[in-house]
């Protein structure tokens, strides 16, 4: 995969006097049917999240509450994305590295997949990674 084909979603934000709402619905405003939505929150200064790849999902992770920075990686080309508002999403395609770091104080990370967990689906080393690209060149 190509990394040009990850990109930002703008959500649609609903505003009211008494607050925003913002929706997302499978394969509306996000180009995958919804599998899994979980978070991350209470994320201690200086951790790091993600460091991994997917063969097959793919994720719109949001900032729902503070900011953070997702980096990501096609093995050729990587870049820093900083996230901080919830009505935009990162959009990250199958086959690139993502590695979730710099979370504010109290910061939320909503993601949302397109599969169930499972553990067969992830490359959990950079090495392993590189060498599964490598091996779909031929």
């Amino acid at each position: 995969m190509n990394i040009n084909l990850c990109r930002i979603i703008t959500l649609p934000k609903i505003h009211d006097s008494r607050g925003n709402l913002t929706s997302i619905e499978s394969s509306l405003t996000i180009p995958f049917e919804i599998k899994r939505i979980y978070y991350i929150y209470d994320i201690p200064g200086g951790s790091e999240r993600g460091s991994h790849s997917h063969k097959q999902l793919e994720q719109l992770l949001v900032a729902i509450s503070g900011s953070f920075d997702v980096v990501i990686s096609d093995g050729i080309t990587s870049k820093r994305i900083h996230l901080n508002r919830p009505d935009f999403g990162l959009y990250i395609c199958p086959m690139i590295w993502r590695n979730l770091e710099n979370f504010s104080s109290g910061s939320v990370c909503l993601s949302i997949a397109s599969l169930p967990f499972d553990e067969k689906d992830y490359y959990r080393t950079y090495k392993d990674y590189l060498k599964a690209l490598e091996s779909k060149k031929i």
